[in-house]
């Protein structure tokens, strides 16, 4: 008997030295921090309703409500909404779209609005900032977290085709400057934070022609107001030169990225972007948010807009 209490005693030892042994093997341990694989994270990606849109033909044959029920079946995460193609601005047209997107399974992540600055009349600048600050009231109604943002341009061109024939370039008013623009643009700007920041919506200012038209404009604003409530819409179609050292200085202070894409020809021009080092670019700056398509080209945006999203979708990811 006392030979076989033995022996179990020293099995029983036997094995759980086995068991222990098994456990502490290195191929068993945990992982250190340092040693965690990386995950890949793709950016959210919207569309604006502008992609559908063009301003081609009236404005009710393509309601944003179609532009939502279309965004949601290709795939999108989210849709920006063009101001000027909505059909009301009431209240109760408000939360139905908002009612829609969210039914639809869409983020409202963006609103692109149209105003300027660059008016030697005070009046004219005035009737601006009240516009301005309305649209960023109709944005906090919708949920939406950034504001599209322009500066205004001189208006000295013919018609915006003339514009883009000069690829955006315009002379001043004469007797003014630049320098009066930027003050203009600068103060006015300066007037809407408050309204922005009591709404948690975050203006964009784009490089959008006009005193946008160039990075330096852009970041000459930006850095002038230093407002939490004032960052960059960076569009990668409106460099029409030294695109890649401008879109690498709008980078670091990008908040939401307009995507331009052109299948089947450009309305004005068309450009060979390459979205793959775009992506890139953005990783090295830490970006992790929206991007929206708009698509401007002549193809049909049924099958276009489709194309894009693959597109963008393999560009624009980050590790976690």
């Amino acid at each position: 008997m006392t030979d076989r209490r033995k022996f179990l005693q020293n099995a029983s030892t036997l094995g759980m030295a086995t068991v222990l042994g098994a456990c502490t093997t290195p191929a068993s341990q945990p992982q250190q921090p340092n040693e965690k694989p990386n995950s890949v994270r793709h950016n959210p990606i919207g569309v604006s309703t502008y992609s559908f849109w063009q301003f081609n033909g009236p404005k009710e044959e393509v309601p944003i409500e179609m532009c939502i029920d279309k965004a949601a079946a290709m795939g999108f995460d989210g849709i920006e909404l063009l101001l000027v193609q909505m059909a009301s601005e009431e209240n109760s047209y408000l939360q139905n779209l908002k009612k829609r997107a969210f039914h639809a399974g869409l983020d409202l992540m963006g609103f692109s609005t149209h105003q300027g600055f660059v008016y030697p009349e005070k009046e004219k600048r005035d009737e601006n900032i009240a516009k301005t600050i309305h649209q960023i009231e109709l944005a906090y109604a919708l949920g939406i977290p950034t504001m599209r943002l322009n500066t205004g341009r001189w208006g000295t061109s013919k018609n915006f085709d003339d514009l883009m024939a000069n690829k955006g370039i315009e002379p001043t008013l004469e007797g003014y400057t630049d320098e009066d623009g930027f003050k203009w643009v600068i103060d006015a700007i300066e007037a809407c934070i408050p309204t922005a920041e009591k709404c948690g919506v975050v203006m964009g200012l784009e490089n959008h022609w006009g005193l946008g038209r160039t990075a330096e404009g852009v970041k000459r604003i930006v850095d002038a107001i230093g407002s939490p409530w004032l960052q960059m819409t960076l569009d990668t179609g409106n460099f029409l030169e030294n695109r890649e050292e401008q879109l690498k200085l709008m980078a670091p202070q990008t908040f939401l990225i307009q995507a331009k894409t052109y299948y089947g020809g450009g309305k004005w021009y068309a450009l060979d972007i390459d979205y793959p080092a775009i992506g890139q670019m953005m990783r090295d700056v830490g970006y992790k948010g929206w991007i929206s398509l708009e698509f401007e080209g002549l193809e049909s945006p049924d099958t276009a807009v489709p194309k894009s999203l693959e597109v963008l979708r393999e560009a624009f990811y980050y590790e976690v």
